[in-house]
């Protein structure tokens, strides 16, 4: 039996985003996996306990691991788990996310180093952290983050509406407060313009605030505040737009991009992080800097006014996703699953 422990965030039966980990489960599975999974405790600090003694628990249920890895304060945790890991001799998988994860490297470099170098294994499903983790651990893997294509209809962009989508969570360094500050803007030209935002609030103020600024811009009637969404009606909220908004300060390869790209969506974004690893300005997207509401609503302007540039768009974004979908790389995390199962691992 081939047996696995996927240690993440499997938050979203307690109303958070649904997670790659949860569909990579899912898959594994299905393919023939015995998968045991943690943590779905809401609680910070009831899921870094969960995870640890699922792991020591449970260790005669999997050969291998596959942990993901964060910066700040679920660092620390990822370190916990990996020791108990190694205390039960089973090896993992480490696979890194989060667009700050660089910088706070560079805060704690040996203890990053170590972490790293201790795994059997190091994935990452972003371009920008290959590049910039390399400094730690030379043989990191790219694998993409995937989607099942066959999810979204396709529908080619020629003669666009101004109806924009926005999906990410409520957070700050999602910057959700751009997205009215950019409508805002576009007004004048498209009186009918509008925005629908959806995604859950993570409770920090940022939805409150967005909320405050679209009363304040007298925008209340062109934008509509949707909250969380189950991930199986992703495609049908995507395909009631034209143009995707990805206003975010910090980013890695946001699945959301992803599902635009995946239904032929025109996507303006900011130029951060693993942004430019994964889209290419004026081919497959429009890059814009961050939190600059006049050059993302230029960019907006564009695209509702030059139909040429919305066809090559929105073909060019389907087109790149193909290497996205989940028959792709399944069979990437199969093939290193079984590579690392059979890896000593000690204390």
């Amino acid at each position: 039996m081939k047996s696995v422990l996927i240690v993440s965030n499997f938050l979203s039966t307690a109303g958070y985003t649904y997670g790659v980990c949860e569909e990579l489960a899912k898959r594994l599975q299905i393919t023939g996996w015995s998968v045991i999974t943690t943590s779905n405790k809401p609680n910070r600090l009831m899921r870094l306990v969960d995870m640890a003694t699922t792991a020591w628990q449970q260790r005669n249920e999997y050969e291998v691991a596959q942990v993901d890895v964060f910066s700040g304060p679920a660092f620390f945790w990822t370190e916990a788990v990996c020791w108990t890991l190694r205390r039960a001799g089973k090896p993992y998988i480490l696979t890194l996310h989060g667009g700050n994860l660089p910088q706070f490297a560079r805060r704690y470099p040996r203890r990053v180093s170590r972490l790293l170098n201790l795994a059997a294994a190091v994935t990452t499903p972003s371009r920008y952290l290959l590049k910039q983790m390399k400094v730690y651990r030379q043989d990191i893997q790219l694998i993409p983050n995937a989607i099942d294509l066959s999810w979204y209809r396709f529908r080619l962009r020629q003669q666009v509406q101004p109806q924009l989508i926005w999906l990410r969570a409520f957070h700050s360094i999602y910057n959700p407060s751009l997205a009215p500050r950019m409508l805002a803007q576009l007004l004048l030209d498209f009186p009918d313009i509008h925005l629908t935002m959806i995604g859950p609030d993570k409770g920090d103020g940022s939805l409150q605030e967005t909320q405050h600024i679209t009363k304040i811009l007298c925008l209340n009637n062109h934008i509509t505040f949707v909250g969380g969404v189950p991930k199986t009606a992703v495609p049908e909220w995507l395909n009631k737009g034209d143009i995707f908004i990805n206003t975010t300060n910090v980013d890695n390869t946001p699945v959301s991009v992803l599902e635009a790209m995946a239904s032929g969506l025109c996507v303006v974004s900011t130029n951060v992080g693993g942004i430019p690893y994964l889209l290419e300005h004026e081919k497959d997207a429009l890059l814009v800097p961050s939190d600059d509401p006049e050059a993302m609503a230029k960019a907006v302007h564009r695209i509702l006014t030059e139909p040429e540039l919305v066809v090559r768009l929105s073909a060019n974004a389907r087109n790149k996703v193909q290497h996205f979908d989940w028959s792709v790389v399944l069979p990437q995390w199969e093939r290193l699953l079984e590579t690392v199962k059979g890896v000593s691992q000690h204390a």
